[in-house]
């Protein structure tokens, strides 16, 4: 395996070819890369989740069936130097994909899967069953959570909305595990979760944690995740918390079973998206992940002159000279470059079943919250239906008792 960014080559050593994995022999159509250590071992007496079926069609388009490069030919070579072994461009609003690799292949998601549970966290607030300024209070699982971390410790109280800023902004798991314990625990989550990403047609996904650990049966798609993401994009508080470059994290007290501890101060924690961090122009947001099971992975929108592009990458590495920053900006400056025409495939949405309707703006009033995407008409709109056609038969109703007494007058 080529060497990671922070590992230096030997003196005068060339710096080695990138290759991008070939999966035109579609090796992940089933299920994910084999796992390189012990974190889908399940427990004695207990099974791994069986992999999920395969769409036939495939969803979004025939040519989504292919596991290699999809792209139009007339647009020349796709981005080169793309460690991914799968990936996707689309235009966001159009749903219109512009090149994919591997599109519906199955990979881990890391903490991508982190914009799932967001939907879940929103949806709960939308209905009011979870509320933004609810405080809470911390609990050991939340602050021994493995990984990344937003720093909650023992008496540490936070908000709702800064659980789920930590959540997007530095990836606490920490937060993951207090957010769901709200929700009912983690099995409540992730029933919540599964439910969410069939109603969205995301039919390569299985959540097995929330906070995107590696366990058994965990899976995404390139595809999937730009829908999951696309679906994001329509609630105003995502794009709000997506796009923050900094957020201040509160603290906790002193441990008193930690000799010579000292409270704890809030502290300005910084997003892990470095397009963002960095400057990348038009940079909307964008969540990271990795796991040593996943790799790198990523999903996030840029515009650029009012169009929006969502990519993402799955099953990466950063090498020396080839940064996996430098090679979604590749993928955005071709996804701009795009005639707006090109399609090679659509991403579904869960309120047609069929091509995508334009996303609300990036400016939209916090009004335009999506609701839970059911695939089923609103309650209401079958209540006015009733009452529109029983106005009409009254109508109907009136108009001919009126010409039976016309005509008993002659």
């Amino acid at each position: 395996m080529a060497p990671l960014l922070g590992h230096p080559l030997p003196a005068n050593a060339a710096p080695p070819p990138v290759t991008t994995p070939v999966t035109d022999h579609c090796p992940h159509r089933v299920s994910p890369p084999p796992a390189v250590d012990t974190s889908e071992v399940v427990a004695p007496g207990m099974s791994a989740p069986g992999p999920l079926p395969v769409p036939d069609p495939p969803i979004g388009g025939t040519r989504l069936g292919a596991c290699g490069v999809v792209a139009d030919p007339g647009l020349g070579a796709v981005p080169e130097r793309l460690t991914s072994a799968g990936w996707l461009i689309a235009d966001l609003d159009t749903g219109k994909i512009i090149a994919a690799k591997d599109p519906h292949g199955r990979y881990r998601p890391a903490s991508t899967i982190k914009v799932l549970f967001s939907l879940v966290i929103l949806d709960a607030i939308d209905r009011g069953t979870m509320d933004l300024d609810t405080i809470v209070t911390a609990a050991p699982e939340d602050w021994s959570a493995e990984g990344d971390s937003c720093g909650m410790g023992p008496g540490g109280r936070y908000t709702n909305r800064d659980l789920l800023t930590g959540l997007m902004v530095v990836s606490g798991n920490d937060c993951a595990s207090a957010l769901a314990r709200q929700l009912g625990g983690v099995t409540a989550t992730l029933t919540a979760m599964n439910d969410r990403a069939r109603a969205l047609q995301a039919l390569d996904t299985h959540a097995s944690t929330p906070s995107g650990l590696d366990a058994a049966g965990m899976s995404t798609s390139p595809y999937d995740l730009a829908i999951i993401y696309r679906e994001a994009m329509r609630n105003s508080l995502f794009r709000e918390l997506i796009a923050l470059h900094d957020y201040r994290f509160p603290g906790y007290p002193k441990r008193p079973d930690v000799p010579g501890d000292k409270d704890h101060p809030s502290y300005l924690m910084q997003t892990s998206n470095h397009l963002l961090l960095d400057g990348y122009p038009g940079m909307l947001g964008g969540k990271t992940g990795y796991t040593d099971d996943a790799q790198k992975t990523f999903v996030g929108a840029a515009e650029r002159d009012g169009r929006r592009v969502v990519i993402v990458q799955m099953y990466g590495l950063t090498v020396e000279s080839d940064s996996y920053w430098d090679q979604a900006e590749s993928m955005y400056d071709y996804g701009f470059r795009a005639p707006p025409d090109t399609e090679v495939g659509r991403l579904v949405t869960a309120r047609t079943r069929e091509s995508a309707a334009p996303i609300t703006s990036a400016a939209a009033p916090k009004a335009a919250h999506a609701l839970p995407s059911t695939g089923t008409d609103h309650p209401d709109s079958w209540s006015i239906r009733i009452l529109v056609g029983l106005c009409a038969a009254l109508i109907a109703i009136g108009l001919l008792l009126f010409a039976l007494r016309l005509f008993a007058r002659r």
